[in-house]
This record gives C-alpha cells, sequence and structure tokens, in this order.
C-alpha cells in the first residue's frame, strides 16, 4: 500500500493520485536508478515494492521570494506556481505547477487520461473536461490554453478562449474550468 503523506490514506500499489485528497504520487529516490535496475543490482526484483511520496513545490509560500514584475507580466525564475480552488467543497485546495507546466481536466483510468490538477473529485457537475486545459511556462511567461474543452476556458472572467490559443497568466488571475474556480499563484 501506498501512503498519501498530505492526508494518510492508504493507497494500492500503482497509483499517481491519492483516492481521498488527489494529491500526487510520485517515485521517491532518484529516477536513473529506476530506469537502470542493474545499475543497482536490482535486475531480477520487478514485484518489488517501490516507496512512494508526495510531490511537493520547491519553494513553500512564504519563503520570501518576490515575484520580478515586468510591463504588466511576471517573469518565470525557476520558482513553481500553484492553482487554488476558490469555491466549494474543495476551497483551499492546491496544485503544484512547475515551470514544465501541467494539464487540467478529470482522472479517467479507462481512457488513460492523468491529468496533474485532478478535479474529478473536485468537479461534482462533470463541467471539466477530461482533458481540459494546459498551464506551461513559455519565454519565461506561465500562459494557459483550453485543449478543446466543452464547457471552455476563461482567464479574468474575460471571452471563453478558443481552443489552442495561448492566453498568459499573472500571479493572482482567476481561471475557470467549466464551473471550477481556481486562482493562479507563483510560489513566494
Amino acid at each position: 500500500m501506498i501512503t498519501c503523506e498530505r492526508c494518510g490514506t492508504q493507497n494500492l500499489p500503482g497509483s499517481r493520485y491519492c483516492d481521498e485528497c488527489g494529491a500526487a504520487l510520485w517515485l521517491a529516490g532518484r529516477a536513473a536508478d529506476r530506469a537502470n535496475p542493474q545499475a543497482n543490482g536490482n535486475e531480477g526484483s520487478r514485484n518489488k515494492e517501490v516507496s512512494l511520496t508526495v510531490a511537493r513545490p520547491a519553494n513553500p509560500p512564504g519563503s520570501g521570494m518576490v515575484p520580478q514584475h515586468r510591463a504588466g507580466a511576471v517573469a518565470i525564475t525557476g520558482r513553481n506556481a500553484t492553482l487554488t480552488i476558490e469555491r466549494g467543497k474543495s476551497a483551499g485546495k492546491q496544485f503544484p505547477i512547475g515551470p514544465e507546466g501541467s494539464d487540467i481536466g478529470r482522472w479517467d483510468a479507462d481512457g488513460g487520461v492523468f491529468p496533474d490538477v485532478d478535479l474529478d473529485t473536485d468537479d461534482p457537475e462533470a463541467k471539466v473536461s477530461r482533458r481540459h486545459a494546459r498551464i506551461s511556462c513559455e519565454n519565461g511567461q506561465y500562459v494557459i490554453e483550453d485543449l478543446g474543452s466543452t464547457n471552455g476556458t476563461f482567464v479574468n472572467r474575460g471571452r471563453r478562449l478558443k481552443p489552442s490559443e495561448r492566453h498568459p497568466v499573472n500571479d493572482g488571475d482567476e481561471i475557470i474550468v467549466g464551473k471550477t474556480f481556481l486562482r493562479f499563484h507563483l510560489a513566494k
């Protein structure tokens, strides 16, 4: 069993996300050791239990780092960002977003959809598409793009984003996916 470090729930071996709180579960240790089992003497141990842990942002909130602003845009200097649910029973739930970006959607094991920001348990009306949107970093600026969702993606209550249209997001921006209200923050 895999224990979630965020909420303590026991999850089945091989789980990518916690069944209770939705936290991402990642392999602990060095990726190189897992990729090449012969290198660490585990050549015949495919069924060996692997330790797992919850991914955490590199710079926790309150660490004193201040975003650098240039003409209204936020320059990304290796810090992480978060999306926080603003309304409903899951208000305050946070999802880490790294400089490499994250997919937003709803988990679907049968369809092979495992988004980084999994809103499955936080979207009771199923208004968030399985593959809804993606946040990524381009040229030092975080951007969001709609992936052809059914119910749309909106930034600061502006017009609905067209599929594949990249829209810049800044610290404090409101992002609406389906009927889920999120707040984008750079880790400080």
